[in-house]
C-alpha cells in the first residue's frame, strides 16, 4: 500500500530509483511533486516511471461511488471566490458530488498550491480537482498526470500545457466590448488599467482594448496603458499617474471591479466626479459594482457558470470521457449602469 492509501501497481519505487540512477528519496520527491529536484534528475526519474509503468492511482471507483473532489481556491475572503463557490455547489449537488474546499494557494509563492496538498488529495481519496486562479508548476502537472487524477483549471493564471482542460471567460471580447462602449459615447482619450501584465485574462482584456481602438481608427497611446496587479491600491496609484499626464484620459477601462474601487478613490481625492469628469468601466460584475457610488458600468464575467461548467467537465473526465476541446470560454456582456457618460 502506497503512502496516502492508494495502491501502487507495477514496479516498486526502489526499482524506479535504480533504473533512473538516483536514490529512493529522490525518486519519491519526483513522484510526490516536490520542487527541490534538479530538472535533469526529474527528467530521468519521470522517464523511468513511464518506461516501467509505475502508477499510483487514487482510491476512487466511478462505478461504486459518486465521488469526492477538491476545490482549491486562492482565498475565501472575497466575492470573486464566493461566486465560484456558488457555481461549484450547485453543480456538485446536481451531479451527486461531495466537494472539499481549501484555500490552498501559497501566499508567499504567489498562486502555487501549498506543499502537501498532493498527500491530502490522495489520503482523502479525492477523485478529481478543480483549481481556481491557480498557477501549477511543471512538477505538479506531472504529478497529477502520473497519478491519473483528472483536474480542470478555472480561469488559469497562465496558458496551461497542451491537453489540460480549462474554463474561462471571453476576456478579449470583454475588453473589446468595454472599449467600444466608451468609444460609442464619444471618448477618444481612453486609458486601460490591466491586472498582472503576464496573466492570461489580463493580457487578453488589454489586447481587446487595443483591438477596439484600432478598429475605430483611434491610435493607442502607450502612456494610457497601466497595470495595477488586481489590487485597489495598485489601481489607485496607476490612476494618479494617469491624472498627472499632460493630457489625462477622459475615460478608463479598469480590468477588474476591485481595481475600479481604487480608481474611484483616486478620483475622489482629486475631487473629480464619475462620470461627469471621467467615465469608468470595470470587469467582473461583482456585488461591489452595484454597491459603488455611482453604480459601476462593468463587463459581466460569468463566474458561477464557469465554475458549474468546470464541475460538469470534471465529472465527464472522472467517468473516462475526454472533452473534445480543452479550452471552454463563456461569453461576457456589458452591464450598463451609472459610471459612464459622454465626455464634456
Amino acid at each position: 500500500m502506497a503512502r496516502g492509501g492508494s495502491v501502487t501497481t507495477g514496479p516498486t519505487l526502489a526499482v524506479v530509483a535504480r533504473e533512473a540512477g538516483v536514490s529512493v528519496p529522490t525518486a519519491s520527491k519526483v513522484v510526490n511533486g516536490r520542487e527541490d529536484v534538479a530538472p535533469e534528475t526529474r527528467r530521468r526519474v519521470t522517464a523511468a516511471l513511464d518506461r516501467l509503468g509505475y502508477v499510483r492511482r487514487p482510491r476512487f471507483d466511478a462505478a461504486k461511488a459518486a465521488g469526492m473532489v477538491d476545490l482549491v481556491v486562492h482565498s475565501l475572503d472575497n466575492s470573486w471566490s464566493g461566486a465560484v463557490l456558488h457555481g461549484v455547489e450547485e453543480a456538485a449537488h446536481d451531479t451527486g458530488l461531495e466537494v472539499v474546499v481549501s484555500a490552498g494557494l501559497n501566499r508567499t509563492r504567489g498562486r502555487h498550491p501549498e506543499r502537501g496538498w498532493q498527500d491530502k488529495l490522495t489520503s482523502r481519496g479525492s477523485a478529481g480537482v478543480l483549481f481556481n486562479l491557480a498557477e501549477l508548476t511543471p512538477a505538479q502537472y506531472t504529478w497529477l498526470d502520473q497519478h491519473r487524477i483528472p483536474f480542470v483549471m478555472i480561469d488559469p493564471v497562465h496558458e496551461p500545457p497542451p491537453g489540460v482542460v480549462s474554463v474561462g471567460a471571453a476576456n478579449w471580447q470583454g475588453g473589446v466590448t468595454a472599449t467600444e462602449h466608451l468609444l460609442t459615447l464619444g471618448h477618444r482619450r481612453i486609458a486601460v488599467i490591466g491586472g498582472y501584465r503576464r496573466k492570461m485574462c489580463s493580457s487578453a482584456r488589454v489586447s481587446g482594448y487595443r483591438s477596439a481602438l484600432a478598429a475605430a481608427g483611434v491610435p493607442h497611446r502607450p502612456e494610457y496603458i497601466r497595470y495595477g496587479n488586481f489590487s485597489e491600491d495598485g489601481a489607485q496609484r496607476r490612476m494618479v499617474e494617469l491624472l498627472n499626464l499632460p493630457e489625462p484620459p477622459t475615460a478608463v477601462f479598469v480590468c477588474s471591479d476591485k481595481m475600479a474601487l481604487g480608481v474611484y478613490q483616486a478620483l475622489a481625492e482629486r475631487k473629480l466626479r464619475v462620470p461627469d469628469d471621467i467615465s469608468v468601466v470595470g470587469f467582473d460584475d461583482l456585488p461591489e459594482a452595484r454597491w459603488a457610488s455611482p453604480a459601476l458600468t462593468t463587463v459581466r464575467q460569468p463566474l458561477s457558470e464557469m465554475a458549474s461548467t468546470a464541475v460538469h467537465l470534471l465529472v465527464r473526465m472522472m467517468a473516462g470521457d475526454r472533452p473534445e476541446s480543452t479550452r471552454t470560454e463563456l461569453s461576457t456582456r456589458l452591464v450598463n449602469r451609472s459610471s459612464t457618460a459622454p465626455p464634456l
